[in-house]
């Protein structure tokens, strides 16, 4: 029996996760194990557009954004033959994150984390930080600049 059976790799489409992505195949590789490319379209970050953006091209923006980040997920579990699934939904990330993983019954979340401290985590919080505390599954942080 493998470690891990499905690992849950959330995405924000950054240049940056592609490390987190990158060690997601690679445990998953190792262990034959399903990966699952998650983005939570955010809108909370969106509210301060001006009234002359319509909702319906900002969330058409988001959605086009949301399917690239899965894309490429998909394009590199692809290259290294491991089966990947892939899930866009709505909500506060963390939340999402933790939802998803335990109702699929993920046995692992890798994600990228930016790594910031003081007033930086205080003001933006951290969404690593609060998948960490909230779930009962295992997390592995990956630095991603």
């Amino acid at each position: 029996m493998a470690a891990y059976e499905h690992i849950l790799v959330p995405t924000d489409g950054s240049d940056g996760v592609e490390r987190a992505i990158a060690h997601a195949i690679e445990v998953a590789a190792i262990n034959d194990a399903v990966v699952h490319a998650l983005y939570v379209l955010s809108t909370d970050a969106y509210a301060g557009l001006g009234m002359e953006s319509s909702w319906e091209s900002v969330d058409r923006l988001l959605r086009e954004d949301a399917e690239k980040a899965v894309a490429r997920v998909e394009e590199l579990a692809d290259a290294a033959d491991v089966p990947v699934e892939t899930v866009i939904t709505e909500g506060k990330p963390s939340r999402e994150i933790v939802n998803y993983a335990e109702d699929v019954g993920c046995d692992l979340v890798v994600m990228g984390t930016h790594g910031r401290g003081g007033i930086d985590r205080l003001l933006l919080g951290s969404v690593a930080e609060s998948v960490i505390r909230a779930s009962s599954i295992p997390v592995t942080t990956v630095p991603v600049d």
